[in-house]
């Protein structure tokens, strides 16, 4: 390699959450959303080139924290590249595979990874974007991880099970890869960055036109690419055909770029601009001898095993000494666990009972305050109601003083008054009297005129009648 060749290495990512713990987001371009999963590029800022309409950026997360960034294709449904960083190597654990229910259903309300039998009938057009598991059965392809389970602890780990992190390759591949980029990460790249957490990982899949069951594409080129980040840092790709199961080709970043189809994976090239020849030749050397399977290191295989046996016999003669340490501190744990776990106890009891002591307390003075506000905000009340009373009790003696006086007095006025009438009716009774009595007269002597003018008139009627019956009539000359 030329010293102009610079050493950068990008990991891109698919990555999934398990169940229940953690939540896949899915999110455009240009959306913030994506932006929590920046920590795991160089600068925080992804890679550019990539602006397919069917390109679908992933942030992953487990327990709540982002773990590791997806690049997904839709329309070959793998994943173009996981980003992330080396945390510490941990032992496998069981598959647990898991689906993103909103790259087929963005409208879904569930906002997490989940099985995918949990989710059939439920969700819209499920596997119309991703691959699912039925696209793997009985195909003679394996899900190979683009984030490996074996480059990342235990909560990590459970995120890269995911089909948004997997891509279709044979057993063997599938294998060789991860054991290859494994030694890779940890015997090359790790031990040559002083900086472990700047150290960022680009692993990526070029799509070919070879397609399981017709559905998802079969990568013909898996890549990694690796940035140190740090003053007189470095950057490196490495590159494996699928019919080449046996060795990577190392490539400077800007090669990469260019297999990539003008694709910058790294902000500021990420190193490529230092001369760091003999850092880079160092590095290619650690790869070359895990390409040939030798142990990472040793230059000559006699000193290896000179020095394999001489750790080996001190190790035979330490074993005692380390098992009795390692007694004495398990011994010195569970001391130290049993004493904490006893204070905790003291502390919760005492603490207990000193905050029910102070919550009954705090009762007591919140009722006691209560009554007191109770009463004393009654206190203007009744007095308002017993003046009210008192001068509607005045205002009843001041009536039936009236009234009882009015009453006593009312008779001898009333005498009094009548008495002084008497004289006055008395008098002006004389003139109607003298005029009724001049009436009485005048009618009786009427009555007797009219009385003898109808007597006499009887008479001269009575004689009349007597002398026209008796007395013969005479002629008319008589």
């Amino acid at each position: 390699r030329e010293g102009t060749m610079k050493t950068s290495i990008v990991f891109l990512l698919c990555i999934s959450v398990f169940p229940g713990f953690s939540q896949g987001r899915v999110v455009g371009e240009d959306e913030t959303g994506f932006a929590e999963c920046n920590v795991f590029f160089p600068g925080q800022v992804p890679p550019e080139g990539f602006t397919e309409p069917f390109h679908v950026k992933i942030c992953q997360r487990y327990n709540k924290e982002p773990r590791f960034a997806t690049l997904y294709s839709t329309k070959d449904k793998i994943p173009l590249y996981s980003a992330f960083k080396y945390t510490k190597a941990a032992q496998n654990k069981e598959e647990n595979w898991l689906v993103e229910p909103q790259i087929d259903d963005p409208e879904n309300d569930l906002h997490e990874m989940v099985h995918e039998a949990d989710i059939v009938g439920t969700v819209a057009n499920l596997g119309a974007n991703q691959a699912l598991t039925s696209d793997y059965m009985g195909s003679g392809y394996e899900r190979g991880l683009l984030n490996p389970s074996l480059l990342n602890e235990e909560d990590f780990q459970m995120a890269t099970y995911t089909l948004t992190n997997a891509v279709p390759l044979s057993p063997s591949l599938s294998k060789s890869w991860h054991r290859d980029i494994g030694r890779v990460v940890e015997q090359a790249l790790v031990p040559h960055c002083s900086k472990k957490d700047h150290l960022y990982l680009l692993a990526g899949a070029i799509p070919s036109s070879v397609r399981v069951k017709g559905k998802v594409s079969v990568p013909e080129t898996l890549w990694l690419a690796a940035c140190c980040d740090v003053p007189g840092g470095w950057s490196l790709g490495l590159v494996k055909k699928m019919n080449d199961e046996i060795s990577f080709a190392d490539l400077t970043v800007g090669e990469l770029e260019q297999l990539l189809a003008g694709v910058h994976l790294f902000k500021g090239n990420c190193g490529e601009d230092n001369k760091s020849q003999e850092k880079t030749e160092a590095i290619l050397q650690a790869v070359s001898q895990i390409h040939s399977g030798e142990q990472v290191g040793t230059s000559d295989n006699q000193e290896a095993k000179d020095s394999g046996l001489v750790r080996r016999v001190a190790g035979i003669i330490a074993t005692p000494f380390i098992k009795l340490l390692e007694l004495l501190i398990y011994v010195f744990v569970e001391l130290v666990k049993f004493v904490f776990y006893f204070l905790w106890l003291v502390i919760k009891r005492v603490g207990g009972t000193v905050l029910d002591g102070v919550y009954s307390l705090w009762n007591g003075v919140v009722s006691y305050l209560k009554a007191i506000s109770m009463v004393l905000i009654s206190i203007p009340y009744d007095v308002g109601r017993v003046i009210i009373n008192i001068f509607l009790g005045f205002l009843q003696i001041v009536q039936d003083v009236a009234s009882l006086t009015y009453r006593i007095l009312r008779i001898p006025v009333g005498f009094v008054l009548h008495l002084a009438a008497f004289p006055y009716h008395s008098i002006c009774a004389i003139p109607s009297v003298l005029k009724d009595m001049a009436t009485g007269i005048g009618g009786t002597f009427s009555l007797v005129i009219d009385a003898t003018g109808t007597l006499l008139h009887g008479f001269y009627y009575l004689a009349g009648h007597i002398v026209k019956r008796f007395v013969p009539k005479g002629s008319s000359d008589d």
